[in-house]
């Protein structure tokens, strides 16, 4: 029987902030977690560890000469644990003794800019970005500083419409409590209408569109009026569930280009591919994840910097 030897898994991004007087605060400099690290890695597992609803602890990992962070959850002794062999079908349960405790793990990568952390879940029940904010406030790795994590969300592009010359796909989920807003004032173009017409016809729902434009000058002028009846709806549009496009840009004299735009404000996430071994049999997936992470932050570095106000790279 064949084993898979990877899994796609989501990487999540975070800002770190500090909360004072009950708000939470943008730490304008960037905090010294390569310090923090190797301190962690100096540690006895008892300073690094917090005991709360579950128990967390802290490795420190060193992949291509840099540190990461490992957090676990440390199982409750009352969980049930076996192992199954495949060829043979034995079963085997798993007895946690007092001084060893089977852990699931998240790896987590701090970006070296505006205290932006990446972090990736090996499992359902391994530790959150919530885990990772109440453990790093349990063991005091920065004293006297409460921190919060909160999702790196994405800035709306809606702005970019206005420099397009066309709109070659537009993707957009509105759900029924938004619709209402199409009837507010005149609107003519064709999104407006198909919108309407949906809700009109099938009540309080909500509608997904994809319309896509084919390439060719001869559809120049079907990419123009797309563009122009997305803008007619982007106060739709930015309150929507979903919205993207693909716009279409022009230089005089040059060819068209196309750039894919997030129109909504999102949380930056990325998904990811993550080997669990080589081609050996040997384990490598946390090495595999921490490639990830990193691969994922820098495709997203500019979206990431932009929306922590971390200038640019």
């Amino acid at each position: 029987m064949a084993t898979l030897n990877h899994k796609e898994r989501t990487v999540g991004f975070f800002e770190v902030v500090i909360v004072k007087e009950g708000k939470a605060r943008r730490i304008p400099e960037l905090m010294d977690w390569d310090g923090a690290l190797a301190a962690l890695a100096q540690a006895p597992v008892g300073a690094r560890s917090h005991e709360g609803e579950h128990r967390i602890v802290g490795t420190t990992i060193t992949h291509n000469m840099e540190d990461h962070l490992l957090l676990h959850r440390v199982k409750d002794a009352g969980e049930w644990l076996s192992v199954i062999n495949f060829d043979t079908g034995h079963l085997r349960e798993l007895e946690q003794s007092a001084h060893e405790g089977y852990l699931d793990t998240s790896v987590v990568c701090f970006l070296p800019f505006g205290n932006v952390v990446g972090i990736m879940q090996g499992g359902v029940s391994a530790p959150s970005h919530k885990a990772l904010e109440t453990w790093l406030n349990g063991i005091e790795m920065f004293p006297s500083s409460q921190l919060q994590l909160r999702p790196v969300v994405a800035h709306s592009e809606i702005e970019k419409l206005k420099t397009a010359v066309g709109a070659s796909r537009v993707e957009v989920k509105v759900m029924g409590n938004k619709m209402g807003a199409l009837r507010e004032q005149p609107r003519t173009g064709g999104l407006a209408r198909l919108l309407r017409v949906a809700g009109d016809a099938y009540g309080e729902i909500s509608v997904t569109m994809v319309i896509s434009v084919p390439r060719g000058k001869e559809l120049r002028e079907h990419r123009q009026h797309l563009l122009a009846d997305l803008d007619e709806i982007s106060d739709v549009v930015t309150g929507a569930e979903r919205a993207r496009a693909r716009l279409v840009y022009s230089d005089p004299g040059g060819p068209e280009q196309t750039r894919l735009v997030e129109l909504v404000e999102h949380s930056i996430t990325a998904k990811k591919r993550v080997p669990a071994t080589d081609a050996e049999g040997n384990s490598i997936r946390i090495v595999s994840a921490v490639d990830a992470i990193l691969a994922a932050a820098a495709e997203h570095e500019d979206a990431l910097r932009l929306a922590v106000d971390a200038g640019e790279s």
